[in-house]
């Protein structure tokens, strides 16, 4: 008997270690030092867990996050030294703030971390080292479950590393705000800055103020209503999920501007006590907070004194940016407070309000964050962090005037902005250029120290599209979650860069290195339920061949499938599958994507035709191609919407580019959703030497936010369609 279990423990640890090296472990944000070894470890159903009693939060996540996927319901050892998996916390053995320490040999798993956050993310490294299939909810019977054998050592280079997740101007119920912080925790950002109001929406209870929540949030009426709020209780469950996954949430309640809903709910708290609406179109309200009534102050004393209270947040952020000060300047009262200060402009009076507050919360133990402008309006004695969103060199006026920095610049971490400006990306903001991954992930860092201006990085995700238009806005009887979607299409995986920003030194930072880390962790946020954007094939070369162009390529997302057309098409889920180089005629006729699967594939590799030879007809505004248009007589369509912008007369010029046969084109009609604005019975072939077609005519109902289109008869000329052009459109008055 004696014999059997020891052949039964030589099998089982046989099973546990392979002889082989196993792949190189990906891991992101890439850990400080790691060193894999030779073999790996497979969990089983019996393996038990040891942890003291500060540990069991962290115990308890990583019991459930094995459960769920292998069924393996862990057993606590009442001993460390009998245990498969220990999690202990040793501020001795591991000094950096938020470090841990894994190691993973034949003896077990071991977590040695300093605080319960470094703990967290060692159980995050751990989990990343399984195959993702341990993300999933449901059992996943076929799986193996190996961890390589490694030692890691690993800490954040920087100490503030955020997301800030705007749910006022679209309400996003709590669920999905646990789901983000969930995603957030995964690769080890620890600060979300939860922009809870706005001009929009304002979406905190506070239980002095009822008539804010009653009122300041929701737009609309009856059906037509918009909007929500969170209790307090709510806030206390979004709290407490976040402090298991070291995730500090920081409350922002925006003023002196951006705060219409409030002004809503009480007229008295403006300058000019006018009534007014929650709107339901996005726009910056001139309205700010009175800075000349005592009754502002008591408001702000009230409303953030029931916030830090329900907050334990050290940190509470105050908005402060995109104030205009018209109306201070307007205002008897405000004047009257310029006077008394010695202020001699009015948006200085920011700068006073700033060190009302900020006075107002050091007496409770808290520290203010805001936008750069609290440090640019007016002097603030007493220290503050600004979230620089303009220039990082912005971080010189903190540095100056011994305040403290977060770098969010609209340049690089805006994930409102679409990655590209391939036809097709979603709508997004449009205020400055896309950012792509690379550029995000790009941004430069100073490494930091104790002695550092700049605390760390953050994202922002501002959700001001639902409000432009309506083509965001969810059908409520259908029970939608677009908008979940569409925040974390826009978010991920940039975020992941952030994260990557924050967590490594600038030595250790390498795009090509990420960018074969993410290729693996794809598949960690479909078992996630993630809505990620899909990225484009990678470009290994392009090359030419004589007169045409080789494409080579690799899947930018491990195990996917790469689908491409040599038409200028867009491909789909039946197009051809990319197994080896492909040549084609021209660069603009190759277009290839990413499929995940059948409903979830990436945006076409696109080639932008160079448009400087036409540069007279205007600007580009449409393609087509052969698969466009009917075969004999038909119609094609496009849209203008974007590019005829405004009343006025227009030069809508048809320019073919090639083909084998002439097309002749009919009646042009202009239509304004379906209603039908114009119409033009102007006909034409154009092929053979006339090559150029041009239509005038005049628009006389623009309106923003409504899509336009351009329907014009066609009919092709010898038999088969073959021919391919452009069509511009420029503004004559």
């Amino acid at each position: 008997m004696k014999y059997l279990k020891k052949l039964t423990s030589l099998a089982l640890w046989l099973m546990s270690c392979t002889c082989a090296w196993a792949q190189p472990v990906s891991i992101v944000p890439q850990p400080a030092h790691i060193e894999q070894q030779n073999g790996s470890l497979t969990l089983r159903a019996d393996m038990t867990m040891a942890y003291s009693a500060d540990c069991q939060p962290q115990a308890e996540y990583l019991r459930k996050a094995i459960l769920g996927a292998t069924a393996y319901n862990w057993s606590t050892a009442k001993k460390k030294s009998r245990a498969d998996v220990v999690l202990e916390i040793d501020a001795r053995r591991v000094t950096a703030a938020e470090g841990y320490n894994l190691t993973v040999d034949r003896r077990g798993i071991t977590i040695c971390a300093h605080d319960n956050g470094g703990l967290f993310y060692g159980i995050q490294t751990l989990l990343q080292l399984l195959p993702p299939a341990i993300h999933s909810k449901a059992l996943q019977p076929d799986v193996t479950w190996q961890v390589p054998y490694v030692s890691i050592s690993d800490a954040p280079n920087r100490p503030w590393r955020g997301m800030m997740l705007d749910v006022a101007r679209y309400f996003f119920d709590k669920e999905f705000v646990k789901h983000y912080i969930d995603m957030m925790a995964m690769y080890k950002m620890n600060k979300l800055q939860f922009h809870l109001i706005d001009d929009s929406g304002w979406r905190l209870e506070i239980k002095k103020y009822p008539r804010l929540t009653e009122v300041g949030a929701w737009a609309g009426k009856d059906q037509n209503r918009l909007g929500g709020y969170y209790s307090q209780d709510d806030i206390r469950e979004i709290i407490a999920y976040a402090a298991v996954r070291n995730v500090e949430i920081i409350p922002e309640i925006e003023f002196p501007a951006h705060m219409l809903s409030a002004v809503v709910a009480y007229p008295w708290l403006s300058c000019t006590g006018k009534q007014h609406e929650v709107p339901r179109q996005h726009f910056i309200s001139r309205d700010l907070l009175c800075v000349g009534k005592e009754s502002s102050y008591k408001f702000l004393a009230d409303v953030l004194e029931e916030t830090v209270n329900l907050f334990p947040s050290q940190y509470i952020n105050i908005g402060g940016d995109e104030a205009v000060y018209d109306r201070w300047n307007e205002c008897p009262l405000c004047r009257e407070v310029m006077k008394r200060e010695g202020i001699e402009k009015a948006s200085d009076l920011q700068g006073y309000l700033t060190n009302v507050v900020a006075n107002m919360m050091k007496a409770k133990g808290k520290s203010v964050v805001g936008w750069e402008e609290i440090i640019m309006r007016g002097e603030v004695s007493q220290p503050v962090v600004a979230v620089i969103w303009h220039e990082v060199a912005d971080t010189i006026k903190a540095r100056n005037t011994g305040h403290k920095a977060i770098l969010s610049p609209a340049t690089n971490l805006y994930l409102d902005f679409p990655e590209s400006k391939t036809p097709g990306e979603i709508k997004a903001a449009t205020w400055m250029p896309p950012i792509s991954l690379e550029k995000c992930y790009s941004m430069p860092v100073n490494d930091y120290s104790s002695a550092s201006t700049v605390l760390g990085v953050q994202g922002c995700f501002w959700s001001d599209q639902f409000i432009h238009g309506t083509i965001l806005q969810e059908l409520t009887p259908l029970n939608e979650n677009r908008s979940e979607n569409y925040a974390e299409y826009l978010s991920f995986p940039r975020l992941l860069a952030v994260a990557e920003l924050g967590w490594c030194s600038n030595a250790t930072r390498s795009w090509q290195s990420f960018k074969n880390r993410l290729s693996k962790q794809y598949a960690r946020l479909d078992y996630k339920g993630c809505n990620y954007r899909v990225p484009e094939p990678e470009i290994v070369k392009i090359t030419e061949v004589g007169d045409k162009v080789r494409f080579e390529l690799a899947p930018s997302v491990e195990g996917a499938t790469i689908r491409y057309t040599t038409d200028g098409s867009y491909p789909h889920s039946h197009s051809a599958v990319y197994t080896e180089p492909v040549t084609v005629e021209r660069k603009t006729d190759f277009r290839a994507i990413t499929e995940i699967d059948s409903r979830h594939y990436s945006l076409p590799l696109y080639f932008a035709p160079d448009f400087s030879a036409y540069k007279q007809y205007g600007n580009f505004v449409a393609e087509w191609k052969p698969v466009d248009l009917a075969s004999g007589k038909g119609t094609w369509r496009f849209e203008t919407t974007g590019t005829m912008v405004g009343n006025g007369t227009y030069d809508i010029t048809f320019v073919r580019t090639r083909g084998a046969k002439s097309l002749a084109l009919g009646k042009l009609v202009q239509y304004k959703r379906e209603e039908v604005l114009a119409s033009l019975p102007q006909s034409a072939a154009i092929g053979g030497d006339n090559a150029i077609v041009t239509y005038r005519l005049t628009q006389e109902a623009f309106e923003a936010g409504v899509p336009f289109y351009i329907e014009v008869e066609t009919e092709s000329k010898g038999g088969a369609t073959d021919t391919y052009g452009y069509v511009f459109v420029k503004k004559i008055d």
